[in-house]
């Protein structure tokens, strides 16, 4: 080759866009190649992080993937697993196209700063109710929060819907731990242990993992917590938004719930499959299709192995994993979820008899919390705080209790967009702020509203951002120039964030000790809770709660 031509291309590499020139890793499994952006950040998608063991995935735990010869495209992502795409209703602002499906879907993606070396990591867990959600949705496009937190940010697949929790007495029989229904956490933990191994390869520090998640994903964050099997394989966690649901045993029934084997064993009847065989015989499309037909609700089981106990009470025994913990909630969490709150009362008489007969001695506190005067208002309110108010403040309360720092944050930003649809500050909608995707290239669900493109929005992003990857960093949310997080304690100080975050202490005064003592006096007597608040109720146990609230 001549010197003239040798030039010419070295000068023609040296054009072409940043983003266009391949970066190389090497992993436990072999080489990866990924795209690096404009700002410096590397981007690795589609990498299989588990596989199918011997007799394949449906229903069996993942086994860590195996190795590839030469180097693997990671420019694109892989296919999403098994779920049904959201349709139209009061919460479509979270519909969005859902790419090429698959049962074999155990994939990561990996967002890594410029000059990344020892890096915190920062694993998201998507939501979606447990039934929906992909790791590849642009909603999550860490690039923002990579460069700007300087940390390296993983966005893990895990199985969904009947795919990752059905619970059956034959597939328990197959496992030396008699379990089944926790395939899509133990897809969690198998990511966990690949980030582990991998880490270092991307210039990220392992022994500074955080895991972070919303909605679904911020009740697995609490359930990995709670695992034995996630122990020290994350250093602090971040919960939005989670619920602390009942979980069914795997083969006894629990607060009124019924077993997971037995609504496996009836969900098998309605799709007439007499055995396991059968039920894996079923095509992927077929059963995907099933799961809302047939009413089927993922949840968790407690099965002495992945979860020993009811979430709950581990926390109350302390027991869950004693890391830093960021905890919160939105104001507007119902808006965009209207089916989770009973149906407005036609009239005030009508509320109040309802309260009154529910609650018994404690119809004042409730009707003073949630009155009768706004009738709507206090239905959206009551559901808010009976299960994602009470959840959070009672993680940060038994965290606190347990010597670890928790921070709380209550959520009550909005902006025209949103209020214009009367849904403000709804359920996740501070997931853009804490990714950097506020700008005017900001990729969001086509129905989502947008924030508007102005300095007042990018400084209150640029504050999340800061708040959330400092934490990932030393464990306390910290940001110059941002008001200082106060540790949730015995003043219970938290984070407002309208506007600009501003500290406070007692969010929203009252209802978290109303919540707690209702679901108190329900456990107490193997009641259910959380499905049933307000008008809902049903009547509560008069005997009052047995034990004292845990002050931390």
């Amino acid at each position: 080759m001549s010197p003239l031509k040798l030039f010419t291309l070295i000068a023609a590499a040296a054009a072409l866009p940043i983003a266009a020139q391949a970066q190389t890793v090497a992993v436990a499994q072999g080489k990866l190649t990924g795209e690096t952006l404009a700002d410096g950040t590397r981007v690795f998608r589609g990498i299989p992080y588990a596989e199918a063991p011997v007799g394949g995935l449906r229903w069996r735990p993942p086994v860590a993937a195996g190795a590839w010869k030469g180097t693997r495209d990671a420019t694109k992502f892989g296919p999403t697993c098994m779920q049904i795409t959201a349709g139209p209703g009061t919460d479509s602002v979270y519909a969005e196209p859902i790419p090429a499906m698959s049962e074999d879907c155990l994939a990561l993606n990996v967002w890594t700063p410029k000059g990344a070396k020892k890096a915190p990591v920062m694993v998201w867990i998507h939501g979606g109710g447990l039934a929906g959600g992909s790791a590849s949705s642009a909603f999550y496009d860490a690039r923002h929060i990579a460069a700007q937190g300087d940390v390296v940010v993983v966005t893990i697949n895990y199985r969904l819907g009947l795919f990752g929790f059905l619970s059956h007495p034959g597939l328990s029989a197959e496992s030396p731990h008699g379990s089944s229904g926790n395939y899509g956490l133990l897809d969690q933990i198998e990511a966990l242990k690949w980030v582990q191994t991998n880490a270092a390869a991307f210039g990220g520090d392992p022994d500074n993992v955080t895991i972070f998640g919303e909605s679904a994903g911020g009740l697995s964050v609490m359930d990995l917590m709670a695992s034995p099997l996630a122990r020290g394989l994350f250093a602090k966690a971040i919960a939005q938004s989670a619920y602390m649901v009942i979980n069914p045993g795997l083969k006894a029934g629990a607060y009124g719930a019924p077993s997971g084997e037995q609504i496996g064993t009836i969900a098998a009847a309605m799709l007439k499959a007499p055995d396991v065989a059968a039920l894996r015989a079923i095509d992927a499309e077929t059963l995907n299709a099933a799961g809302p037909k047939i009413g089927f609700f993922p949840q968790p089981v407690i099965d002495g192995w992945v979860l020993e106990k009811q979430v709950v009470d581990s926390f109350d025994a302390g027991e869950q994993a004693k890391v830093p913990l960021i905890v919160g909630f939105n104001a507007g969490e119902i808006r965009t979820l209207r089916r989770l709150a009973p149906p407005v009362p036609a009239d005030a008489a009508t509320y109040e008899a309802a309260i009154r007969a529910n609650y018994g001695a404690l119809a004042d506190d409730f009707l003073k919390l949630y009155p009768a005067s706004d009738l709507e208002e206090s239905v959206l309110a009551a559901t808010r705080d009976g299960i994602y108010g009470w959840t959070a403040q009672r993680m940060a309360e038994k965290q606190a209790a347990a010597g670890a720092p928790a921070f709380l944050y209550y959520w009550d930003h909005s902006y025209p967009a949103a209020d214009s649809l009367k849904i403000p500050a709804f359920h996740a909608m501070e997931i853009p702020y804490i990714f950097g995707q506020v700008g005017a290239d900001a990729v969001l669900p086509k129905a989502w509203p947008r924030a508007p493109v102005n300095a007042a929005e990018t400084a209150l992003s640029d504050a999340l951002l800061g708040y959330w990857t400092s934490f990932a960093k030393t464990g306390k949310p910290a940001v110059k120039g941002a008001a200082e997080w106060p540790a949730y304690g015995a003043e219970r100080g938290y984070i407002a964030l309208r506007g600009q975050p501003a500290a406070a202490a007692d969010v929203l005064p009252g209802s978290y000790a109303l919540h707690e003592e209702v679901v108190c006096r329900r456990r107490a007597a193997n009641q259910m809770w959380m499905a049933n608040i307000g008008i809902a109720a049903g009547a509560i146990p008069a005997t009052p709660c047995p034990t004292k609230r845990n002050a931390p």
